[in-house]
């Protein structure tokens, strides 16, 4: 796994008084969908390769003149955290989410230890989330389009819950454009986007 030095880290909670961000480290959380328990510490904060967090900054001023604020749920993912999310029971009773194609990381796998992946949602000012078809975090028994609505491909979502997720992502997407860097959204999971290995 490719290294990444701490002065290429930004924390993301550093920015919620100047940007439309809110926090919600989900796994900072024993109330989490995915896990029903606590994986990182109750005082854990939101961090994010310098990359990245330039496009989700850029990204949450395009929204906050939409009238939109960005809900961060999870960015930097420690290996050993990784660890733990597949020691939980849910993940035992699951084992299909470890198999390929893969909704859950092996440990020091994917763009989250990098910090290089962002699972993000958006809110309204007054703090309602937007439907996106399903919570954050949801993880279906079957990854491919037809069977999990949390894909991006999805067949059958409401004409709202498709014009959602379009909000978000190309905000995102324009965000990254306009500086000029690569973003990959990752199709199983209409909240997470990552930037490519190479950068």
């Amino acid at each position: 796994m490719k290294r990444i030095a701490p002065d290429n880290l930004i924390c993301m909670n550093d920015h919620v008084q100047t940007h439309a961000l809110r926090i919600d480290l989900a796994y900072a959380r024993d109330d989490n969908l995915l896990f029903g328990e606590r994986i990182y510490r109750p005082d854990a904060r939101l961090w994010l390769h310098r990359v990245l967090a330039r496009i989700v900054l850029k990204a949450a001023e395009s929204l906050h003149a939409q009238g939109f604020r960005m809900v961060l749920y999870d960015g930097l993912r420690t290996v050993e955290a990784q660890q733990a999310m597949l020691e939980t029971e849910r993940v035992r009773d699951n084992p299909q989410w470890l198999r390929e194609p893969r909704l859950l990381s092996p440990p020091g796998a994917g763009g989250h230890p990098r910090a290089m992946a962002v699972d993000v949602g958006l809110e309204t000012p007054d703090g309602r989330l937007l439907d996106m078809g399903t919570p954050f975090d949801f993880l279906a028994a079957d990854p491919e389009p037809a069977a999990n609505p949390a894909h991006r491909e999805h067949p059958d979502l409401s004409p709202d819950v498709r014009q959602n997720r379009a909000l978000l992502t190309d905000s995102m997407m324009q965000a990254a454009q306009a500086l000029g860097t690569p973003l990959l959204p990752l199709p199983q999971e209409w909240w997470d986007f990552r930037l490519p290995k190479e950068v």
